[in-house]
């Protein structure tokens, strides 16, 4: 089966996205398939959309022989219109990877009425689906108004090296000193990091230790903003900026924290999650969007409302004040991680919806 890929920038972009669509190729090479990567520039939003107009792509996208296109979703505003004009053109179907609309993250709601439009478009362009959720299939849906051929691939939470015993596990829930959070996602808004600076601020310093794991490279004025943040909180001694890390460092990180919190504006999945249980780490996570696909609240973690730092501070205290609980959801959370379909299972899944779309 020959595929194509098209996405913007390079498949090795740190990213939840990205380490899908990566881990999805590297299987399909493995399975003997032909995969050829169609790399877009990075951009902004306006410049994107000017690509539909872009006769080298679309001569590009029209001549390249394919069983089947695949397009991350990411990719809408520079194929909204391109791909119409293909459709009459092309033999090959056109799947979408989709992680989590654009419209669906927390912004000003003329902004977002734009996106679903542009979406709605590009949705509409398209022959079948991969998506990452329940949930975010259930939002293509409700954009678009229709459903085509899909299939949900969970993401796997394998990929690093994670070998903790329960014992080990249990033993380092129930260590003296203060409770090691880890923050693990580029620092952006939508991450939330400021709402969790700000729960953490209203507990004893004393108490937690926060390690912050990500780009610092991506939003310099956000990024500003959280270092401002964290002086005028008096938390410059409970907090490291770690930024970006290779696997095996961040495999150290993990294995040596107790709770991981990323209290996230939305999610499409959260492939964090999933990686952070396989350490042994109960997760907080925002309750919209698909993290309680992977959470279950109270047992393996805890789903708080967007932006709601009282309740995230309880919950935090709640760990802090009571280890034995921090076990019994340690051991939950690893669990949790080993029920889960594998990177190879979810892959493969997708390379047989593709083997029938393209047939």
């Amino acid at each position: 089966m020959r595929v194509g890929l098209v996405i913007y920038g390079s498949l090795d972009t740190v990213s939840g996205g990205y380490i899908y669509d990566r881990m999805l190729v590297e299987h399909l090479r493995r399975q003997g398939e032909q995969v050829e990567i169609i790399s877009l520039p990075w951009r902004n939003y306006g410049r994107h959309l000017v690509d539909n107009s872009s006769p080298t792509l679309y001569h590009r996208l029209r001549q390249v022989s394919l069983d089947v296109l695949l397009q991350d979703e990411l990719n809408h505003p520079s194929l909204f219109c391109l791909n119409r004009r293909l459709q009459a053109q092309v033999g090959y179907p056109i799947v979408a990877i989709v992680h989590h609309l654009r419209c669906s993250e927390a912004r000003p709601a003329w902004q977002n009425r734009l996106y679903r439009w542009v979406e709605r478009r590009y949705l509409s362009t398209v022959d079948g689906f991969i998506f990452n959720s329940q949930t975010t299939k259930a939002a293509v849906k409700g954009v678009l108004g229709m459903e085509r051929p899909a299939t949900v691939a969970y993401p796997g939470g394998d990929r690093l090296c994670l070998d903790l015993t329960p014992a080990q596990i249990a033993s380092r829930a129930r260590s003296s000193g203060p409770l090691r959070i880890l923050f693990i996602g580029n620092l952006i808004p939508r991450k939330g990091l400021h709402i969790l600076l700000d729960g953490l601020s209203r507990l004893p310093r004393d108490s937690w230790r926060l390690d912050v794991v990500g780009s610092l490279e991506v939003d310099l004025a956000y990024v500003r903003a959280i270092r401002r943040q964290i002086k005028e909180t008096g938390v410059t001694n409970q907090v490291s900026l770690s930024g970006s890390l290779p696997d095996a460092e961040l495999v150290t990180r993990l294995a040596r924290s107790h709770l991981l919190c990323v209290p996230s504006s939305y999610e499409g999945f959260g492939i964090v999650y999933l990686e952070g249980m396989g350490a042994g780490l109960p997760a907080i996570a925002s309750s919209a969007g698909a993290a309680r696909e992977i959470v279950t609240h109270g047992l393996d973690g805890f789903l708080v409302p967007s932006g709601d730092t009282s309740a995230l501070t309880h919950h935090i205290r709640t760990l802090i004040e009571d280890r034995e609980r921090l076990v019994q959801m340690s051991l939950a959370a690893q669990q949790r991680y080993v029920d889960h379909p594998t990177w190879a299972e979810s892959a493969e899944r997708v390379r047989q919806f593709l083997t029938g779309i393209s047939s």
